[in-house]
């Protein structure tokens, strides 16, 4: 495996990569097609390369040993890349975009919310909103399931973790949070684009538009607990009680909560709606494993409602999402920017050099997944996990950055899975073209249009 080194050398060679002129060359192939751009990256220049994108020197990785050692060993060396940056008009200092102190201090206050034993709190609310979701849909009817996920999961979010309904709200943020997404795409390799942010443009107009309505949403949930303390056992109740113990023994401002309830918010739906569109579209291209995740419904839960007791023995269920987070991570790529000069497998990195790598790019290595693009959940036994090198798997990223919420998330998956399985098989539309769209997050580019079956 590959190694770095502390010692800061002279710049003397790059590691090998793609080059060309603009319109052949990093800039415009990552902007065309970016998981085209770094499979093929990886396929013809092996594990570290090289690129240019104007004066930026990137380098992407493709080995699970390295990828640790950035994520893991030497995570100091590190801060999250420009991509997340453009984010914090958004989300503030945030558990995603804040560095340093900030960041340890903001998750020593919000990790008791995603402890194992309060996960547990969360289940019946999560079954009972897809409980609800299930007995709204028709058979032989279509519907947009990445629509039907995002509001299933935004509606979790503000029962779980604020103890509040947002179903009324749910389409206009998630079309606000779609607008902020198509605005990054465009951005994300923009010269000055901070600078655009502050231009009178109609996209720079529609984000404003869409930031206030997110903001005045999540200020909306403050105050009325504001209004209201008491503790009701969610995420939002035990941030506005926390203090810091091992700092300076204070609360979260204002600020600092209104940017965490946010992060976690959005962050909290968006991933995991969109896993969930990608398992039912993979579920409905595989009858064999589909009639697997029935026949293990049918023997665990023998007619009656999943419980959070049920996770740990819906072990096929588990493992089909696992698969789905496989071939189509959420967080499709992950960005560092060098704190630091250092040795990286012996070339010189630079501070300000970006480190990129891609659990989409890894996941579908064939050296780690054989007949890597097929779907086979039995990839998630035990055995199978234990042969593989942790960081071969990386959808929740690594290291301190590592998600908060993965618990939260693996938890509300599988019932998610369990619950709407039971009453429903989903077809995938003739006319669907499924296209994967990295923007943040891993989406469907064109939705995901399937038509609901009756489950028998």
């Amino acid at each position: 495996m590959l190694t770095t080194e502390a010692a800061p050398p002279p710049r003397a060679g790059y590691p090998p990569g793609p080059s060309g002129w603009f319109f052949s060359g990093p800039l415009f192939q990552f902007r065309r097609d970016p998981l085209a751009f770094l499979s093929r990256a990886a396929r013809d220049h092996g594990d570290i390369v090289h690129f240019r994108i104007a004066t930026q020197h990137f380098y992407f990785l493709n080995d699970p040993e390295l990828i640790k050692d950035v994520l893991v060993t030497h995570h100091e060396r590190y801060m999250k890349g420009r991509a997340l940056q453009l984010m914090k008009p958004v989300l503030g200092e945030g558990l995603l975009t804040s560095e340093g102190e900030t960041h340890r201090r903001q998750r020593r206050l919000a990790q008791p919310a995603f402890q194992k034993q309060r996960l547990s709190a969360y289940g019946p609310a999560m079954m009972a909103c897809a409980a609800d979701a299930a007995s709204r849909w028709r058979s032989g009817e279509t519907y947009d399931i990445g629509r039907e996920m995002t509001r299933l999961t935004l509606r979790i979010a503000g029962k779980t973790l604020f103890g509040a309904e947002v179903e009324s709200e749910a389409q206009a943020i998630a079309d606000a949070l779609n607008t902020l997404m198509l605005n990054f795409a465009t951005q994300r390799f923009v010269p000055f684009a901070s600078l655009l942010e502050k231009l009178p443009l109609p996209r720079m107009q529609r984000g404003r538009r869409a930031i206030a309505l997110l903001d005045k949403t999540v200020l909306n949930l403050i105050n009325e607990r504001r209004r209201d303390p008491a503790d009701r056992g969610d995420l939002l109740s035990m941030l506005l009680r926390a203090r810091d113990d091992e700092g300076d023994g204070a609360g979260m401002s204002d600020k600092q909560l209104r940017d965490e309830v946010l992060t976690i918010f959005l962050a909290g739906h968006e991933t995991t709606a969109n896993a969930l569109t990608w398992t039912w579209y993979l579920l409905s291209q595989n009858p064999t494993a589909e009639a697997e995740l029935h026949a293990e419904l049918a023997r665990v839960l023998n007619g009656r409602a999943p419980t959070a007791e049920d996770v740990p023995r819906l072990r096929y269920t588990e493992m089909v999402f696992a698969e789905a987070l496989r071939l189509y991570p959420p967080a499709w790529a992950i960005g560092r920017l060098a704190l630091e000069d250092h040795r990286l497998h012996g070339f010189a990195l630079r501070k300000g050099d970006v480190v990129l790598v891609s659990p989409y790019v890894t996941q579908r290595d064939a050296r780690f997944f054989s007949e890597p693009e097929k779907f086979d959940p039995l990839r998630w036994t035990p055995e199978a996990r234990e042969a593989r090198h942790p960081f071969a798997f990386y959808p929740f990223g690594g290291g301190p950055r590592r998600c908060i919420g993965e618990g939260f998330a693996w938890m509300e998956g599988v019932l998610l899975i369990a619950t709407l399985a039971q009453h429903w098989k989903l077809r995938l539309d003739a006319a669907q073209k499924v296209e994967p769209m990295p923007v943040i997050t891993l989406r469907p580019k064109f939705g995901m249009r399937m038509k609901a079956e009756e489950a028998r």
